[in-house]
């Protein structure tokens, strides 16, 4: 599957706000978006009309890249939600929420979603004791996260207890930062996801 590999800091000045795509160095001053705020390109600075087809469009480009989802996977999620019973934008990102990949960000256990996939990739999470590395797959209540043993000792690892402690864990999930052991509490729900998402408008996009 294709993949972004240019520079992660221009998707944020696109969108026009930090989607901490870089994890701890977007809080830090060298975050380019905190440099220049401004959509990249010769012309980022000029003003220019946006219609509510465009209003849509970003809004979904967005969280498309927050997640690290191509546009045929997350259509597919899309088409699943919208049969899911309850409110389709909010069935969306609920799926987005719970993917193993954002399930280990959130833990703690990865400084960024990116390092999450690679690392699941790597196969060095156990997903209720058995070896996993699909980052896609989508988590349930009761499920246990946890590093393999051998793969402790990683620097990358070692550095997800500071990042437990600083950045703090979802009310859904459960984590043991000295076991490096994280549980699924409950399945996550639209005040659960902090960032500022207008999932409506996506609905609106893929409806018409």
């Amino acid at each position: 599957m294709a993949r972004y590999t240019e520079a992660k800091c221009r998707l944020c000045r696109r969108e026009g706000q930090k989607l901490f795509l870089k994890g701890d160095r977007c809080y830090t001053d060298k975050c380019a978006y905190e440099r220049r705020p401004y959509v990249p390109g010769q012309h980022g600075r000029a003003r220019k009309k946006t219609s509510d087809y465009a209003v849509q469009l970003r809004e979904k480009q967005k969280v498309r890249r927050i997640y690290g989802i191509q546009e045929k996977q997350f259509l597919s999620y899309f088409h699943r939600a919208d049969m899911m019973k309850g409110v389709t934008g909010t069935n969306l990102l609920a799926q987005l929420e719970t993917r193993l990949d954002n399930v280990i960000y959130r833990l703690g256990l990865a400084n960024s979603r990116t390092q999450a996939r690679q690392l699941v990739r790597h196969g060095i999470f156990l997903l209720n004791g058995h070896k996993v590395n699909v980052p896609s797959l989508q988590v349930k209540i009761g499920d246990e996260i946890t590093v393999r043993e051998k793969s402790k000792k990683i620097p990358v690892i070692q550095e997800a207890q500071d990042v437990i402690a600083r950045r703090g864990c979802p009310d859904w999930l459960e984590i043991d930062g000295a076991a490096l052991k994280g549980n699924v509490k409950a399945m996550p729900v639209r005040e659960d996801i902090q960032f500022p998402i207008n999932e409506q408008l996506i609905v609106e996009l893929y409806s018409k």
